[in-house]
């Protein structure tokens, strides 16, 4: 028997999958995360998932040659701007893209969207998806996790990934583990290595609870927030982006020597 199946006879208020949003910075191992969500769930639930890139579908492409799922499964949104844009602040190509991919798949059971590699603020529009993962990972330093931020802090699951990788990167895990925990007030943090059957375990449990709850109704999609002012550098000095609520404009700095915020 698989652990924490889900209750056969739940009652069911929506017939729309679950869209869950994975986030963090560039490398910290999303796609990874994906697969390894997929590898634990196929077999019991009908899965499609959403990459985006920039410019390319590399991680469409990545996940497609892991094997996870049926390639057609695997959609790709090239989002041409800023990662975070297409997440937050105009969403459509990835509504379009997960309706698609529901109808194409009909009955879905979830449908994973992975954000492009951002920065530490990046967050999902509960326009977008139900539920978020931001990812850090322990070669990004032990101390990352104090720095906080809406992803950190209030996404609905925080992972620490690659914990195989501590003793190389001289992390204490379970240090990174508490300063996230503190930084969240106590909501769910996984510690996750995929070659650690437990923490996968306890990913592929979480992802379930989600679900069950959502198929109840008794989940309500959270916004952990905005993302704050960040700058970004172009040939013509650059642009201060700005993810306020009901304040999506774009300020551009009149000198070179801004620097990140």
């Amino acid at each position: 028997m698989p652990e924490n199946p889900l209750p056969e006879t739940a009652p069911t208020t929506t017939a729309r999958p679950l869209r869950l949003g994975v986030a963090g910075p560039v490398g910290v191992g999303k796609s990874s995360l994906i697969a390894t969500v997929c590898r634990a769930l196929a077999t019991e639930l009908e899965i499609g998932v959403i990459t985006n890139d920039i410019y390319t579908d590399e991680d469409a492409r990545f996940l497609r040659s892991a094997g996870v799922l049926e390639p057609e499964r695997i959609r790709a949104v090239e989002t041409g701007a800023c990662p975070h844009t297409a997440i937050r602040d105009d969403v459509t190509a990835n509504l379009l893209a997960a309706e698609d991919l529901a109808a194409d798949f009909a009955p879905l059971d979830l449908v994973v969207i992975e954000s492009g590699g951002d920065n530490l603020t990046a967050t999902f529009s509960p326009a977008l998806v139900d539920a978020q993962i931001f990812v850090l990972d322990v070669a990004g330093g032990g101390d990352v996790a104090r720095k906080g931020g809406p992803g950190i802090g209030r996404a609905d699951l925080l992972v620490v990934n690659k914990t195989d990788l501590a003793p190389h990167v001289g992390v204490d895990v379970e240090r990174m583990v508490a300063d996230a925990s503190a930084a969240r007030e106590g909501r769910a943090v996984i510690a996750l290595s995929r070659t650690d059957e437990s923490s996968v375990a306890a990913l592929r449990a979480w992802v379930l609870d989600v679900l069950a709850a959502y198929r109840s109704g008794a989940h309500v999609a959270q916004d952990p927030g905005p993302m704050a002012p960040h700058f970004h550098a172009d040939e013509d000095g650059g642009v201060l982006h700005s993810h306020a609520d009901g304040d999506h404009a774009h300020s551009h700095a009149d000198d070179h020597d801004v620097v990140a915020r």
